[in-house]
């Protein structure tokens, strides 16, 4: 068996957890479920959510990841042999597989705008005219499974070069260009007249949206933009040196989360109400209402490339985290089969994914429970997947483990190691549990 790959520094491996955690998740469903529900009421409960209950979970995955210093099968069993415990392991590699079936979907989407935007093909389209461009793009059989076939050949190319040469390299190029796409495109969308108003929307709070529905909304926006549950983060962390501080990078890559959500969101807001839309857009916020916003500012051709670079950057970031899941436990440090493997799983994940691309053309009749393949497939994971895995984790790191051990991890037996068993021990148990709850009841009540 070869020695176990390793990050080659401690940026490295924030700036790939980071990358595996800022996806989808902060630029596209942290503005559009902000919008719904209420701005900054959103927002505060969604800081609280990732910092009392996510971060929590994230640290969990970390110490597990570094003290098993395997796949997340192997890991599991390492730390606790002779037990059920590694299924934890497997359900992360279900769900991760089922999760990039219908996100490299959304991967496509994003490709299919990129290429228009690159040939200037994405403006002119006058405000109904783009939501019609979304549709007919999306019902398109033949675009949808070229563009996702194309995001999945990026994944895996990444994804079959290792962690050094491929995933860690792949990352220390789009997260610091994603930052400053995000940095350029912020102060464009900030400058315009009337931006004050989507700040507003963003900072005093319409105390009316504080309901138990919007708290949920933000503890499940919270997981999903973080990656816990499917454990990815176990995957990345058995990959870490002993020398790093766990802790310390665990609240790096959670505030990088939160700010990258934040900036989304100023540049999205300021935009949507300086130029008279509706922020409550939902998921067509990104694809329809953003092109029609550029489309009505100066040098707005280019500046939707930018978006859309800094859109790919970010999907492929956690993209890639989610394929190396399932790699890794398919390759177990056998390191000769992790090309073969990687294409394997990869293209398997792209014929799973089929059903949820043809979601909104060709199968839109069919339904599982009532959704469509894509939807189902989204809730399933979100609601239930994630949630379900979050749940284990935390009992695992809270009860099973050794405090030894995570002490160990964690060099430190300070006060606030104690903060993080209380919180791991109970308070996210206890809210992974309503979440999941929730999931199950939207499922059985569609």
């Amino acid at each position: 068996m070869q020695q176990r790959e390793q990050w080659t520094s401690k940026i490295g491996f924030i700036l790939a957890a980071a990358g595996s955690a800022i996806g989808l998740g902060a630029i596209w469903k942290f503005p559009y479920e902000t919008g719904t529900n209420g701005g900054s009421v959103f927002i505060l409960l969604f800081i609280i959510s990732t910092l009392a209950i996510g971060l929590p979970v994230l640290l969990a995955e970390f110490v597990i990841g570094r003290r098993g210093q395997a796949d997340a099968v192997t890991g599991l069993k390492k730390l606790a042999p002779k037990t059920p415990w590694f299924l934890i392991g497997w359900s992360g590699f279900i769900f991760s597989f089922i999760i990039l079936s219908f996100y490299s979907v959304v991967g496509g989407w994003i490709l299919s705008y990129l290429v228009r935007s690159l040939a200037f093909n994405l403006s002119g389209f006058g405000d109904e005219g783009y939501g019609e461009l979304f549709n007919s793009i999306i019902a398109n059989p033949f675009e949808v499974l070229i563009a996702q076939a194309a995001f999945m050949f990026l994944t895996i190319w990444i994804v079959q070069g290792g962690i050094k040469d491929g995933i860690e390299r792949a990352s220390k190029f789009m997260m610091p260009a994603l930052l400053i796409f995000l940095l350029i495109l912020m102060a464009r969308s900030l400058t315009l007249d009337g931006a004050m108003e989507g700040i507003r929307f963003m900072l005093v709070p319409d105390w009316s949206f504080l309901t138990f529905e919007t708290a949920l909304i933000a503890l499940g926006q919270a997981f999903f933009s973080l990656s816990v549950g499917v454990a990815g983060m176990i995957t990345y962390a058995s990959y870490l040196s002993k020398s790093e501080n766990l802790g310390r990078s665990a609240l790096s890559v959670a505030g990088l989360n939160i700010g990258v959500s934040i900036m989304a969101g100023l540049i999205i807001f300021p935009a949507v109400f300086a130029l008279g839309y509706e922020p409550n857009a939902g998921p067509g916020l990104v694809f329809i209402i953003l092109p029609a916003i550029f489309d009505q500012l100066f040098m707005g051709q280019f500046l939707i490339i930018i978006f859309f670079v800094l859109l790919l950057f970010a999907t492929l970031t956690s993209s890639i985290s989610m394929l190396e899941i399932v790699v890794s436990i398919g390759v177990k440090d056998r390191y000769n089969k992790r090309q073969r493997l990687s294409w394997f799983y990869g293209t398997l994940i792209f014929l799973v994914g089929i059903p949820s691309a043809l979601s909104f053309g060709v199968l839109a009749d069919p339904y599982v429970f009532g959704f469509t393949f894509f939807d189902f497939a989204d809730l399933l994971t979100s609601r239930i997947g994630l949630p379900l895995g979050a749940f284990f984790i935390s009992l695992f790191a809270g009860y099973v483990l050794s405090r030894q051990a995570k002490e160990s991890e964690l060099s430190s037996t300070s006060v606030w190691t104690d903060i993080w068993q209380v919180l791991i021990r109970y308070a996210a148990p206890i809210a992974i549990a309503v979440v999941f709850i929730q999931g199950i009841a939207a499922i059985l009540t569609q």
